[in-house]
C-alpha cells in the first residue's frame, strides 16, 4: 500500500472517500471537519445534533456526500475524550477506518492528520502513527486460502494537510511509520506461519535474506558447532525432532569504533512446542507453533533498526528448535551443561524456553554484550497474571528496565514490572545440579525469567515475556485476530533512545 501526504483543501480531493475525526463532546466542529462540513451544509452538525455522531473512541460514521463535494463519502471518526488522546487513539482510529473503508470496496482514502490541529500532537507523530495504524490495520495473513484475489483491497492512503509548513515533518514521520509498521508485520508473518512450513532452517533463511538487505554480518550456528561450544542445554531440547537446532546471530555495527557501546536483543525460537515428553494437552496446542515469536521480533527488530542507523551496536539472536517428544528427546531428570559450565537438572521439558536462551544468554556474554534484552512467550502463567493487554518485564538492572518500560510507553506496547527477588532462587534450587528448570506454580513467571538471569553473568539484563501479548484471538484496533508484532517497535525504540546523542 502506496501512503503519501499533500497540502490542500480535503473536501476537494477526487477520491471514493476521505476521513475526519471528532472529538467526544464536540458540538460544532472546526479545522478540516469544520470545513467538509460547511461544504455539506453542516450535514455532519446535523447529525451530531441528532446524536447520531457523538465522537467515541472508534465510533464510524459514514455520509454519503451526494456530489456536493469531490469526495463521494465522508467517515467521521470518533476519537473519544480529548484528555486521554495519544498516538494509540490515532493507529487504532486509523486501522478501524482503513478497514471500514476497505471493506466497502473503497481503494484509496484522504485523511487528516489526526491529532496535528487541536489534538496538539506533534505533526511527525501523527503522520508515523497514522502510517502505522494502516499499515498494521489492514495486515492479513492469508497466504495459504485459496480466493483471495478478488479480495477488496486499500491500495493508497493520502494525508492531506491544509497547512503546507507542516508537510514536510508529517511525511518523515510516515517514513518512520512504514518502517516501523513493515518490521511488526514482517514478524507477525513469521508468526502466524505453520509449523511445518516454519522450521528452524526457514527461520534461519528468514535472517539470512534480511541481512543480505540490510547489510548486517550473519552466522548460523549449526549442531555441531553447538556441541563444540557446549551448549548442552540448548542441544538438550531439540534432540527430540528431527529438525536440525540453529542458533540465529545477527550484527548492526552501528558505532563499530566502541565496542561497549552494545545491546544484544535475544529471542525464544522455538518453532513448535509440543511439550517434548511432558506433553502439552491437545486442546489448542496448534498454537504453539507461535513460540518462536521472541525470535521473530528480534529478527525484525534488528531490521528497522539497520534502517534507522542509531550510534549503538546492536545484536540479535536467535535460539531455533522445536520441542518434540521424539525417541531422543530429553528426559525429566536429565541433567544438562550450559556453554558457561553451569547444570540445570530438567524437571519438566516444557520449560523449555529458559533452557535454549540459558546457552543463548551465555554465549552473548563471551561477545562482551553488557545490555540484554531477552523476549520469550516464555510462561502460562503470564497470561494468567495480565492477560493479553500488558508484557511482563523482569530485570536485574533499574535503569535497563525504566527504559525499556519507557520506549513500550513511547510506541504504545504495554509492559508491567514485576520482582526478582533473591528469595525466588530457592524455587528453582536442585539436588542433582545448579539449578532446576522449574521452580513449582507459584510465581511461575518469575522463576522462570530469573533461571535466564542466572546466565547474564554481571550484565545489565531484562527479560519480556509475551506469552499474552504476541497474539490476539480477536479484532481490536490496529491488531487484526493473530500474531500483533509485540515488541518489535518497543526493541527499535529501545535502541534509538540508548544511543548517545550524535
Amino acid at each position: 500500500m502506496d501512503i503519501r501526504v499533500t497540502d490542500g483543501d480535503l473536501a476537494r480531493q477526487q477520491v471514493p472517500a476521505v476521513v475526519v475525526n471528532l472529538f467526544q463532546g464536540v458540538t460544532s466542529p472546526g479545522g478540516a471537519t469544520g470545513a467538509v462540513d460547511a461544504a455539506l451544509d453542516g450535514a455532519i452538525s446535523g447529525l451530531i445534533a441528532d446524536g447520531e455522531i457523538r465522537g467515541k473512541r472508534g465510533e464510524m460514521t459514514l455520509v454519503h456526500t451526494l456530489g456536493k463535494i469531490a469526495p463521494a463519502r465522508v467517515l467521521v471518526a470518533g476519537l473519544g475524550e480529548r484528555s486521554s488522546f495519544s498516538g494509540d487513539t490515532v493507529r487504532d482510529v486509523t486501522a478501524e477506518a482503513c478497514r471500514r473503508l476497505r471493506d466497502i470496496g473503497v481503494s484509496t482514502v484522504a485523511t487528516v492528520a489526526h491529532g496535528a490541529g487541536v489534538g496538539g500532537m506533534n505533526a511527525r507523530d501523527s503522520g508515523q502513527a497514522i502510517a502505522e495504524g494502516a499499515l498494521l490495520g489492514l495486515y492479513r495473513f492469508d497466504r495459504y486460502k485459496s480466493g483471495t484475489d478478488d479480495a477488496p483491497s486499500l491500495d493508497e492512503v493520502v494525508i492531506v494537510e491544509f497547512d503546507a509548513g507542516k508537510v514536510d515533518e508529517i511525511r518523515s514521520g510516515v517514513e518512520k511509520g512504514i518502517l516501523l509498521a513493515e518490521a511488526a508485520n514482517l514478524c507477525r508473518d513469521m508468526v502466524n506461519e505453520p509449523a511445518n512450513r516454519f522450521t528452524p532452517t526457514r527461520m534461519s533463511e528468514i535472517a539470512q535474506d534480511v541481512a543480505a538487505k540490510c547489510g548486517l554480518e550473519i552466522d548460523v550456528i549449526d549442531e555441531d558447532r553447538m556441541r563444540e561450544m557446549g551448549m548442552g542445554a540448548l542441544l538438550g531440547v531439540a534432540q527430540g525432532s528431527v529438525e536440525p537446532a540453529k542458533l540465529i546471530v545477527l550484527h548492526y555495527r552501528g558505532d563499530p569504533d566502541n565496542a561497549a557501546n552494545n545491546l544484544g536483543l535475544i529471542g525464544k525460537g522455538i518453532t513448535f512446542d509440543s511439550g517434548g515428553i511432558s506433553i502439552k494437552p491437545a486442546a489448542n496446542m496448534g498454537a504453539m507453533k507461535g513460540d518462536m515469536a521472541g525470535g521473530a521480533s528480534v529478527i525484525a527488530a534488528i531490521r528497522a533498526i539497520s534502517a534507522l542507523a542509531p550510534k549503538i551496536n546492536v545484536t540479535a539472536m536467535v535460539a531455533a528448535t522445536e520441542n518434540m517428544p521424539g525417541g531422543r528427546a530429553q528426559r525429566p531428570g536429565d541433567v544438562v551443561t550450559v556453554m558457561n559450565g553451569k547444570t540445570i537438572e530438567i524437571d519438566n521439558t516444557d520449560a523449555e524456553g529458559r533452557l535454549v536462551l540459558a546457552d543463548a544468554v551465555s554465549y552473548a556474554r563471551t561477545m562482551g554484550i553488557e545490555r540484554i534484552v531477552d523476549v520469550a512467550t516464555l510462561t502460562g502463567a503470564m497470561i494468567t497474571a495480565l492477560g493479553d493487554v500488558t508484557t511482563g518485564a523482569f530485570g536485574s538492572d533499574q535503569p535497563l528496565v525504566d527504559a525499556v518500560l519507557a520506549a513500550g510507553s513511547a510506541v504504545g506496547e504495554r509492559i508491567w514490572q514485576l520482582p526478582t527477588y533473591d528469595d525466588y532462587r530457592e524455587q528453582y534450587k536442585s539436588d542433582v545440579a545448579d539449578f532446576k528448570n522449574t521452580g513449582g506454580r507459584a510465581a511461575g513467571s518469575i522463576t522462570g525469567a530469573q533461571l535466564i538471569g542466572e546466565f547474564a553473568e554481571g550484565a545489565a539484563w531484562v527479560h519480556l515475556d509475551i506469552a499474552g501479548t504476541s497474539k490476539t484471538d480477536r479484532l481490536k484496533g490496529h491488531n487484526p485476530k493473530g500474531a500483533t508484532g509485540v515488541p518489535v517497535r518497543t526493541l527499535v525504540r529501545l535502541a534509538e533512545d540508548l544511543a548517545p546523542a550524535e
